[in-house]
């Protein structure tokens, strides 16, 4: 029985793998491998910028109002009040107030109003810059409150202080209630 060998007589293994390349095959496979790259690099950029740019033209038509539905302007208004002022300091109306107070005075009127009080006049007193004090109808005292505060939440302290007077059977007897302090409120 005869094997047969691949090894050929006279000749190595490694003879038969190599081939001898020249300087031109070389340099064309050089070439060949660095189209190649510079092809991967340019479709992997250009891929990458049409995925961004995708997400960025996604982004725009979720997150951009229609033109057809155009968002309403907001407009705000300045209550104005419509009960009397008096100012201590000229003895006159509404006239000499400023803007700021007035605006105060319409907004405490409107804030007493929904808590179903109904407001009389507020008096601004002498010497005073920051202070309203406000009639109620059905009321011998008044409230003494400060435009430094919001109003919704002076006429809340007010509300919980004419409750504790009514609860506890001082509700005529007062002179007035002071919620200028947040947090704290007195009554005389």
């Amino acid at each position: 029985m005869k094997h047969n060998s691949s090894i050929q007589s006279g000749r190595t293994i490694a003879e038969r793998r190599e081939k001898l390349e020249t300087a031109s095959e070389r340099a064309e496979t050089h070439k060949k491998n660095r189209t190649k790259q510079i092809l991967r690099v340019t479709f992997t950029v250009v891929g990458f910028i049409a995925v961004a740019f995708g997400i960025v033209r996604l982004a725009i038509f979720f997150f951009t109002p229609d033109s057809a539905d155009p968002e309403p302007d907001v407009i705000t208004v300045t209550p104005k009040p419509t009960i009397e002022i008096i100012d201590e300091d000229t003895g006159t109306g509404d006239t000499n107030i400023t803007s700021r107070m007035r605006d105060y005075i319409g907004q405490a009127e409107i804030d007493f109003r929904d808590l179903a009080y109904n407001p009389v006049k507020a008096v601004i007193p002498k010497g005073a810059i920051r202070e309203v004090d406000f009639y109620l109808e059905g009321y011998n005292g008044y409230i003494k409150m400060t435009i430094d505060r919001d109003t919704a939440v002076s006429v809340e302290d007010a509300d919980r202080m004419l409750h504790y007077l009514r609860l506890h059977g001082h509700i005529n007897e007062f002179t007035y209630v002071d919620v200028r302090i947040e947090g704290k409120a007195y009554w005389k």
